[in-house]
C-alpha cells in the first residue's frame, strides 16, 4: 500500500461510511469483528463489550506505521482503524435492533399506529421530522397515552435524531451559557442551536457534514470539524449533543484555552456515546452529571444524561 492510498483511505473513514460500506470494502476485517462481538454477546457481559470497544479505539488511536516493511505496516494500521469503526457501528446497530425487538417488532417495517403517531407528532414535531421545544406539562399529560413508546427512537435515529429537548432544558442551558460566546460541535441539523438562538443565545452550530446521506444540514450549520471550529471560534462555552462513542474530536475541547464550560448531552450508559477515555484522562476540567438537566431530556425511556465539564480554577 502506498502512502497516498493510505491517506485517502483514512480520509474516507473520517466521512463516517456506513457499516454496509465498510463490510463491502473490508470483508475479512468484518468477519473478525463479527466473531469477536458474537462471542461477547453469547457470554452476556455488557462490560466486556464496552472494554472491547475501548480496546479497539485505543489501539487505533495509538497505531503508527513502522519505518520498516512500510506496506504491511500501513495495512496493519488501517486494519485497526477499520475494525474499530466496524465494531462501534455494529454495536450501535445491535442496540437499535434490540430496541426494535423490545418494541414488539420482529420483522416488517417498524411504525406507529395512527393514534400513537398522532400524539407523538403533536408533542415532538412542528412539521414532518422538524423537532420543536417540547412542553413538559403537555408531554407529561399525553405521553402516558402512547403505548408504543419504545418504537419512537428506532424510527427517528436513522435521521440523526437521538433525543428531544424540552422547553425547560433549553431555558436552563440558555441560562448557563448567558452572554458568553458559545459553539455547538457535531450539531447535526442544528436543532439545539436553533432553540437556543430563539432564547437569545449567541452561538454558532458546526458539523463536518459527515452524515449528509441521512441528515439535512441547513446552510447556517457551518461545515467544520470540531478541531477546526474550536480554533476558529475560540468559544467560552461548547455544547455537544450525543457525540459518537469513542470519537476522536472531543479531546480538542479540553485543550482549547478559551473554553470554560463544556456541556454534553448523552446517555447514562457510557458505552452509547462520547469518548470516556478522554473524559477521564483530561485534567483541566471537573466533571459532574447534572441529574436535574438529564431529567429534562426526552423521552424518559431513553435514559438520557447531561454531563457538565467546568474548568478548574488556576493554581
Amino acid at each position: 500500500m502506498k502512502q497516498n492510498e493510505y491517506a485517502q483511505t483514512l480520509a474516507w473513514l473520517k466521512t463516517s461510511p456506513s457499516l454496509d460500506e465498510l463490510c463491502a470494502r473490508y470483508p475479512g476485517e468484518w468477519a473478525a469483528v463479527q466473531r469477536d462481538i458474537a462471542a461477547i454477546v453469547e457470554r452476556g457481559h455488557a462490560e466486556e463489550l464496552k472494554a472491547y470497544l475501548e480496546r479497539l479505539s485505543a489501539q487505533a488511536a495509538s497505531a503508527q506505521p513502522a519505518s520498516g516493511k512500510r506496506q504491511k505496516s500501513l495495512e496493519a494500521v488501517l486494519a485497526l482503524y477499520v475494525r474499530s469503526r466496524m465494531a462501534h457501528e455494529s454495536v450501535k446497530k445491535l442496540c437499535l435492533s434490540t430496541l426494535a425487538a423490545d418494541a414488539g417488532v420482529s420483522n416488517g417495517k417498524l411504525r406507529f399506529n395512527l393514534f400513537n403517531g398522532y400524539i407523538a407528532q403533536k408533542l415532538l414535531f412542528s412539521k414532518g421530522l422538524e423537532r420543536k421545544p417540547v412542553s413538559l406539562w403537555r408531554f407529561r399529560l399525553f405521553w402516558p397515552l402512547v403505548w408504543q413508546k419504545k418504537r419512537l427512537m428506532p424510527l427517528v435515529q436513522a435521521k440523526g435524531i437521538y433525543c428531544f429537548y424540552s422547553n425547560a432544558l433549553v431555558e436552563a442551558l440558555a441560562g448557563m451559557i448567558a452572554a458568553r460566546s458559545c459553539l455547538e460541535i457535531g450539531a447535526g441539523d442544528g436543532t439545539l442551536t436553533r432553540f437556543l438562538k430563539d432564547r437569545g443565545v449567541q452561538l454558532t452550530a458546526t458539523d463536518n457534514h459527515g452524515w449528509s446521506n441521512a441528515v439535512a444540514y441547513p446552510e447556517w450549520v457551518v461545515k467544520l470539524d470540531a478541531r477546526e471550529a474550536l480554533a476558529v471560534y475560540a468559544p467560552e462555552v461548547v455544547i455537544c449533543s450525543w457525540p459518537p462513542a469513542q470519537n476522536d474530536f472531543e479531546r480538542y475541547v479540553f485543550t482549547t484555552p478559551s473554553v470554560q464550560l463544556y456541556i454534553v448531552i448523552g446517555s447514562r450508559h457510557q458505552i452509547a456515546f462520547g469518548n470516556w477515555q478522554d473524559y477521564r484522562q483530561q485534567t483541566a476540567f471537573d466533571l459532574e452529571e447534572d441529574k436535574e438537566l438529564g431529567a429534562l431530556v426526552l423521552p424518559p425511556e431513553l435514559g438520557a444524561a447531561v454531563y457538565v465539564f467546568r474548568r478548574k480554577p488556576p493554581g
